[in-house]
């Protein structure tokens, strides 16, 4: 029994040594407390240099920094491009879609802009709202019913009569291309015919076709007129009402400057309906009496397509003044149709240098480039009546941007921080410039 405890002390103090050495071996494993890795994992002290014969190797760059500034700048410009293209693609689509809807409101906001200071004298002399709309729009609507109604009767009227002396100018200018000096022969002048004659009577089926289109062209017209008569007889009598409702859609950071851009531009658009009609009427009585005056048949419907044909910019006075030239030739000779020429010229010269400046001024100022462009976008997307509408499309444009280019700039400086430290104490010291008299403002 003596021996136990010297036994038990043994084994007891072996376990303690045994524990100690684990111990030891632990923390030669682990990492110190002061993060180094242990010897046995620790990377060398330095690293060997390449040998002399191995290729420099340079640092590739970052993508972003490698490509040029010009190239980033053109990328980001030409995604935004890419976007407004597909919208206004998009947008160029759905006004196709609905081609004769828009036409009609464009034209209702066309003949709204001529009509409405009519129903605002109205309403000044004390008629209701109502009653002055309704006077307004019906003498509106008739004044261009009996123009349209006059234009038609007097053509039915001389048709017979200006199919017989469109035979004869013809016969006329037969006998004069004989005689003239390009050396054309009576059998060329035959086969011409005959080629026309051949023309018609194989193409019967498509000038059949081209008829029934003719028709379904009819009714699109009197549905679009009834349109544009329905839109202009509200627009006239809630007009304002329709606007605000119109801005309760712009968002409401930007409803300030729309706001203030609309009544601008609607006022350009008046001025743009009102000078364009004084412009066109002025066109119409002076070409119109030069006709009358050289004999030349129809000259009361030709003055009023002269009339019509000025609201197409450009090309409208070309065109109704190349078909009054064309009628004299036809009718009258050779000689009147250079003396119509020359009126339709003088006239035209007089519009473009003296009416339009003075009518029109500053209300409308659109280049001429814009304008041509204008017009010829508008054919080509539609047609006559896009033609139309081009440019006083693009004189509300020009107004509705350059209003707002000001407004932004008033904005940004209203909102600017003011200025401070050294900038201000200059802005302080710095005298008060008298103002420039106004002739060199």
């Amino acid at each position: 029994m003596s021996k136990v405890p010297g036994w038990l002390g043994r084994v007891g103090a072996e376990l303690t040594r045994m524990g100690e050495r684990l111990e030891e071996r632990r923390s030669e494993g682990a990492v110190d407390a002061d993060g180094d890795l242990p010897d046995a994992v620790a990377p060398p002290e330095s690293v060997p240099p390449p040998p002399s014969y191995a290729p420099a190797v340079s640092a590739r760059p970052d993508p972003v920094a490698a490509i040029p500034w010009g190239m980033r700048v053109a990328a980001e410009a030409g995604w935004r491009l890419l976007v407004l293209a597909g919208t206004l693609w998009v947008l160029m689509r759905v006004i196709s879609a609905v081609q004769l809807v828009v036409l009609a409101f464009v034209a209702a906001l066309l003949v709204t802009a001529m009509l409405q200071p009519t129903v605002s004298r109205l309403r000044r002399l004390g008629l209701p709202r109502g009653l002055a709309t309704a006077v307004t729009a019906i003498l509106g609507f008739v004044v261009m019913g009996l123009v349209g109604w006059f234009v038609v009767w007097q053509v039915m009227e001389n048709l017979d009569n200006l199919s017989d002396r469109v035979r004869d100018g013809i016969e006329e200018l037969k006998r004069w291309l004989l005689d003239s000096p390009f050396h054309v022969t009576e059998s060329q002048i035959n086969d011409i015919a005959e080629n026309l004659s051949d023309t018609i009577g194989t193409n019967t089926e498509e000038i059949t076709s081209a008829g029934l289109q003719g028709v379904t062209v009819m009714v699109e017209v009197l549905t679009g007129i009834l349109l544009a008569m329905f839109s202009t007889l509200f627009l006239l009598y809630d007009g304002k009402r329709v606007w605000q409702w119109v801005l309760k859609l712009v968002p409401s950071q930007a409803r300030p400057g729309v706001a203030g851009a609309g009544p601008r531009a609607w006022r350009t658009l008046t001025a743009y309906v009102r000078g364009t009609v004084i412009v066109a009427l002025i066109d119409a009585i002076f070409i119109g009496l030069g006709i009358y005056f050289l004999d030349v048949p129809l000259a009361v419907p030709l003055a009023v397509f002269i009339f019509l044909f000025a609201f197409i910019p450009l090309v409208g006075a070309v065109v109704s003044g190349a078909l009054a030239v064309v009628v004299a030739l036809v009718t009258q000779g050779v000689f009147t149709a250079l003396m119509v020429l020359v009126v339709v010229l003088a006239v035209q010269q007089l519009e473009g240098h003296v009416l339009q400046p003075f009518i029109l001024g500053r209300a409308v100022r659109v280049h001429p480039l814009a304008v041509v462009l204008a017009v010829a976008c508008g054919g080509l997307v539609a047609g006559i009546g896009g033609a139309v509408v081009a440019v006083p499309l693009v004189a509300v444009t020009n107004t509705v941007v350059g209003y707002l280019s000001v407004y932004g700039r008033e904005q940004a400086l209203r909102h600017s921080p003011p200025p401070h430290g050294s900038t201000s104490l200059d802005a302080a010291a710095a005298p008060e410039q008298p103002p420039a008299p106004e002739g060199q403002q």
